[in-house]
């Protein structure tokens, strides 16, 4: 017998993104059984880092130790939530996005320990996001509620809540059902009314340019559907170059014709200015591109630059 083939998996250390490879282990289990993978996790700067994550360069402090020791190297294949990967940016060059996993829930999801729902919850009732997106939702629907920054991994936030320090959370519905805390949720958010972060419940495996080995095995767990809509998505986030700082959300559905549609929204932290779009197209990139032109001729580009000044 052949000795299987190793494949060597890098990743963030958080309980969530060891979750995230144990689910692309198990989907390489069961269509590669010649392969065995081997996971090597390490803390990245942004883990570390509890201030404000401009500082460190935005969402790239998630994922550029992981991009490094793939470059070097030291791994061979590298998972990420396409909601960390920046979008005003390529991809480091040497590397590609070979696949797009099934999506999960894309939905945001309201915790409260007593059970409120949100559109329920009192005035002056303290929120934990640090995420602009959420925040200037938050405003838009829901103004008498008190946002207060927090950092750390969904465990960390979670125990927060649980020490008092906040009197609700928002997170992501397939962050928490990855950690197995599903059961904390109260009751997740419309994504008509929460319009959701761009690649919300997608993960992304990213190689080596030149490893075409590695490259076919990631092609073979992706799905079409979820690099349509990601790539819609993303690509719309691309021409309006957000980053950390900027209120933009989207969410890209396949309709059952097979054109997509792209809602996309940009908003003031305050939530008194938004421009709001929605497009549908075969072509992800055309579509992508036309979303971010109806944006941007609504002053999605005032709107940002506004939210980019305030943080600095």
């Amino acid at each position: 017998m052949p000795e299987p083939r190793t494949v060597r998996i890098g990743t963030r250390n958080s309980p969530m993104a060891l979750a995230q490879v144990d689910r692309v282990r198990n989907m390489l289990a069961a269509r590669h059984p010649d392969v065995r993978a081997e996971v090597r996790s390490m803390t990245t700067s942004g883990d570390r880092w509890q201030g404000d994550l401009s500082q460190l360069g935005g969402k790239g402090a998630f994922t550029k130790e992981v991009d490094a020791a793939l470059l070097a190297g030291e791994v061979d294949l590298v998972v990420h939530c396409v909601k960390d990967v920046p979008g005003d940016r390529p991809a480091p060059a040497g590397t590609v996005m070979a696949a797009y996993l099934p999506r999960d829930d894309v939905r945001d999801a309201w915790i409260h320990p007593g059970g409120v729902a949100i559109g329920q919850a009192p005035a002056g009732t303290v929120v934990g996001t640090s995420a602009v997106r959420r925040i200037a939702q938050i405003a838009l629907h829901w103004p008498h509620l008190v946002i207060r920054p927090i950092r750390g991994n969904a465990n960390r936030r979670l125990a927060k809540l649980d020490a008092g320090e906040y009197d609700a959370l928002l997170l992501a519905v397939s962050g928490l059902d990855r950690i197995g805390e599903p059961g904390r949720i109260t009751h997740p958010l419309d994504v008509d009314t929460m319009v959701p972060a761009v690649g919300a419940g997608t993960l992304v495996l990213q190689c080596r340019e030149d490893d075409n080995a590695v490259r076919d095995l990631a092609a073979s767990l992706g799905d079409t559907r979820a690099w349509a809509e990601t790539t819609a998505e993303r690509t719309m986030l691309h021409i309006l170059q957000g980053s950390c700082h900027s209120p933009i959300a989207a969410l890209a559905r396949t309709e059952p014709d097979g054109r997509i549609g792209l809602r996309a929204r940009v908003i003031s932290p305050d939530g008194k200015t938004v421009a709001d779009a929605h497009e549908w197209e075969r072509d992800p990139v055309l579509l992508g591109t036309a979303v971010a032109v109806s944006l941007m001729r609504q002053g999605a580009r005032e709107i940002l630059a506004a939210a980019e000044a305030a943080a600095a």
